[in-house]
């Protein structure tokens, strides 16, 4: 008895080694304040923390008239800013969206937002379930 005991034991502990880790993991999010009819940005860190590579396809949101993925980047002396379809999202990693970098645009805002107001943001993911996430109007952290 004390055998299959330990047996099925075994077996639990491996089988839950098996088991798929988690999924994506949203923190530090942030937006600036800005005007009804502007542009704002949405900033975050996302950390996939699957064995699986997964892509991070959309982002959604009732503020603004559209939401779109974008990346900043230097051309000779030049910054510019690029949409994309998709921001690929490698097993155990962690994807910064940043000033200067990725960001999400919020493109016609239905709203004001104010310093201490928080706006809804649903992330759309090719493989993972989508995440919502209330993201806090705040000043850029310091560097």
């Amino acid at each position: 008895m004390k055998r299959i005991l330990i047996l099925v034991l075994a077996m639990v502990f491996l089988l839950g080694a098996c088991a798929p880790a988690n999924g994506m993991e949203i923190q530090e999010a942030w937006v600036r304040p800005a005007a009804q009819g502007e542009n704002g940005a949405i900033y975050f860190v996302i950390r996939n923390q699957a064995r699986q590579a997964d892509e991070l396809t959309g982002v959604s949101s009732e503020i603004a008239e559209a939401v779109e993925m974008h990346e900043s980047v230097m051309n000779g002396d030049v910054m510019q800013m690029h949409q994309l379809e998709s921001v690929p999202l490698p097993p155990y990693s962690e994807i910064t969206f940043k000033p200067g970098g990725l960001h999400i645009m919020l493109i016609g805002l239905k709203k004001n937002l104010k310093i201490g107001d928080e706006i809804e943001v649903t992330l759309h993911f090719k493989n993972f379930e989508e995440i919502n996430i209330l993201v806090p109007v705040r000043e850029a952290p310091a560097p």
